[in-house]
């Protein structure tokens, strides 16, 4: 294992948060109270840092505890009362809350019964011009309830599934919460999903509607969806309902219902009141071995996590503007449209990151007045290079934190982002850098306003997050390099796969390296002195621009060429902050990689998956290398291509010809 330095080596914290940030802070009020309500050690006055290492320490030993005092401190509202908080410890199928009902729109959408705040915006929407046009909760609540009693009248009822085909516009929030308030499961594809890719993910879920656009622009430019919907609508057999949002201005398809004519109604929502572990959204794996997983998360266990994640780890409260750069095909849109529980202004930017210059989303906090700013390590690390200064061009003064998510945010980041909002006599920027995943819609480990920030390094794990480093042989290690676990359930694990009737493949997915411990295929150093650093998967999934995507998906693509024998994929995290994505193509034989099949391998990638899958390089190889099994070597040829030596990187008796693993070590050598 690789060793991490030693705390005593290391500097100075990049910032220390000042007395008054500690005192204010929603976790530092929420610990005083717990110590005071629930037994929760006492903070200790001074020390915001082994205060919070208490809290965090009995957050985890006294899990049903921690979970009933968030309840109470959030002002979880349970129409019919639970049981227990926690009927059974065991990974998987861990039982929250048993008896209690409830529903997540209620909660998303209970500021709009407010009179004083019912005018004030819910929602910012932004495109590419960088206007804001807000929807107030007075009218986001209308919206909702008027398109869930449509639901009901076409016959959706609880646990039917609703899909979205949808960019993030305030169109796709109204349709997940109405959603949610009837009880349905919602799922959503952003509209740059070739139709493959989305057919691979809502044909297993089998959809009852579809809300769709007719195109997006993205990039300054205007792109037709018409087909694809055409595509959708022949290859989901079981829909009964199209909505049509005229986002470019076209007439809705025949048989399709029109957007408008079903949320202009003046309708008090009505919330289904279901059980806590009722599902409520789908989510879907990269798809790296076959189908993308189809990951259910429950109506209560979104609740509270998200509650706890945007409340106590966040700060986020009624006062602020929630910002992340985010498509409704990632798992930050469905965090980000969380921010509505705690009473957040939420800003949805539809278009490129990067339009019309580098300093897009900055520029989009500016004009919407974004407290929270949350991008990509990547987009930070883009600014730096094309020589943006935010706070010197852009009135950021209502930004306090600065979060990043999608890879670890390289060290030069962090201290490009404290330079260029560093102001003598005022408190330095918070800078969160903040990772976990799809499979738990959530954050293992990440901001806390009251803790120092260490350049390169997260904060601290979550509360209620058991997150430890394990070793092969399965024992903690600190300051050392091990495999990320979750030793303790949390509300938001997946209640199962879709058609996974007998759970193997979630026991697969998480539970096989070690039983009844949560692995979720990152490498971590959990410090001596409480922070967290990633160093990147531990096994092959791609994980580009923040968006984690599936080899499989580009395989099928690639391999349809008559041209391609056989391709191998890889995604490779660089020291620098950089991601490289080589694709290795074994061509058939008198086939040439020329221009012209370089252009056919990258515009059918494109086409039928997405831009992001789109290779950085394609290089012709003799042969792909697989295991004995005949199964795509991927984790040792990335491995290889990080520098790891062939001899550690690979058992070669598992291998069916070893001497074609030379080439990527060699490449390797090439690249340093």
């Amino acid at each position: 294992m690789t060793t991490a330095p030693h705390p005593a080596d290391r500097p100075e914290p990049l910032r220390r948060p000042g007395q008054d940030r500690v005192a204010r802070a929603q976790v530092t009020r929420f610990h005083a109270w717990a110590a005071d309500r629930h037994g929760a050690p006492a903070p200790l006055p001074g020390d915001p840092a082994a205060s919070y290492a208490a809290l965090h320490r009995w957050s985890v030993d006294e899990l049903e505890t921690f979970w009933q005092a968030v309840t109470e401190w959030c002002d979880v509202r349970f129409t019919a009362p639970y049981e227990r908080v926690l009927a059974d410890r065991a990974m998987p199928g861990a039982r929250w809350f048993p008896g209690a009902t409830l529903n997540y729109a209620e909660h998303a959408l209970r500021t709009a019964q407010d009179p004083a705040r019912a005018q004030e915006p819910a929602l910012l929407h932004v495109d590419e011009t960088h206007d804001p046009r807000p929807v107030t909760w007075g009218d986001l609540r209308r919206q909702v309830g008027s398109l869930a009693a449509e639901l009901r009248r076409l016959g959706v009822r609880p646990g039917d599934r609703v899909s979205g085909y949808l960019p993030n516009i305030p169109h796709a929030v109204v349709a997940l919460l109405a959603s949610a308030a009837v009880g349905a499961v919602w799922t959503s594809c952003a509209p740059d999903f070739g139709a493959r890719s989305v057919l691979d993910r809502f044909q297993q879920v089998e959809p009852v509607v579809l809300f769709t656009v007719d195109g997006y622009r993205y990039g300054g430019k205007r792109h037709e969806r018409a087909d694809v919907v055409a595509e959708l609508r022949a290859e989901l057999p079981t829909l009964r309902a199209v909505v049509h949002i005229p986002l470019l201005g076209t007439p809705a398809p025949q048989g399709a219902l029109e957007w408008d004519d079903l949320t202009a109604a003046d309708t008090e929502p009505v919330f289904e009141q279901i059980p806590f572990d009722h599902p409520l959204w789908v989510l879907y794996s990269s798809g790296t071995t076959g189908l993308p997983k189809a990951i259910v998360q429950s109506q209560g266990g979104i609740l509270l996590e998200h509650l706890k994640q945007l409340a106590l780890h966040c700060d986020l409260g009624p006062q602020d503007r929630f910002f992340w750069y985010t498509s409704t095909g990632w798992m930050m849109w469905n965090f980000l449209v969380s921010g509505l529980l705690v009473g957040s202004t939420v800003v949805l930017y539809d278009g490129s990151p990067g339009h019309p210059d580098t300093a897009a989303q900055w520029r989009v906090a500016e004009r919407t007045g974004a407290t929270l700013f949350g991008t990509s390590a990547a987009y930070v690390m883009a600014c730096r290079k094309a020589g943006v200064h935010p706070a010197r061009d852009f009135d950021l003064s209502r930004v306090h934190c600065v979060a990043t998510t999608g890879s670890p945010l390289p060290p030069d980041g962090f201290r490009w982002i404290h330079d260029e909002f560093h102001r003598e006599g005022t408190e330095d920027m918070w800078i969160a850098s903040v990772s976990g995943g799809t499979d738990v819609c959530s954050c293992f480990a990440g901001a806390v306003p009251t803790l120092p920030v260490h350049i390169g390094e997260l904060q601290a794990p979550c509360l209620g997050t058991d997150l430890q480093a394990w070793d092969a042989h399965g024992k903690p290690v600190v300051d050392e390099v091990g495999e990320l676990v979750v030793a303790n359930p949390m509300p938001s694990m997946p209640l199962r796969f879709w058609n996974d009737p007998d759970g193997s493949r979630y026991r697969e997915s998480y539970f096989d390296m070690f039983p009844g411990v949560w692995r979720h295929g990152d490498w971590i150093t959990l410090t001596s002195r409480g922070t967290v650093v990633i160093h990147g998967r531990s096994d092959s999934t791609l994980n580009r621009q923040g968006v984690r995507m599936g080899s499989a998906d580009i395989y099928e693509a690639v391999e349809r060429l008559p041209e391609i024998r056989e391709s191998l994929v890889i995604g490779v995290e660089q020291a620098d902050g950089g991601y490289w994505m080589p694709l290795f193509v074994h061509l058939a034989p008198d086939a040439t990689l020329d221009d012209e099949l370089l252009d056919r391998i990258k515009s059918t990638i494109r086409r039928r998956l997405s831009p992001r899958h789109v290779p950085d390089e394609v290089i012709e190889v003799p042969a792909i290398p697989h295991t004995l099994t005949g199964k795509r070597i991927e984790v040792p040829v990335k491995r290889l291509l990080q520098g790891t030596p062939l001899e550690k990187a690979v058992n070669p008796g598992s291998v069916d010809n070893v001497e074609l693993l030379g080439f990527y070590e060699r490449l390797a050598r090439e690249r340093s």
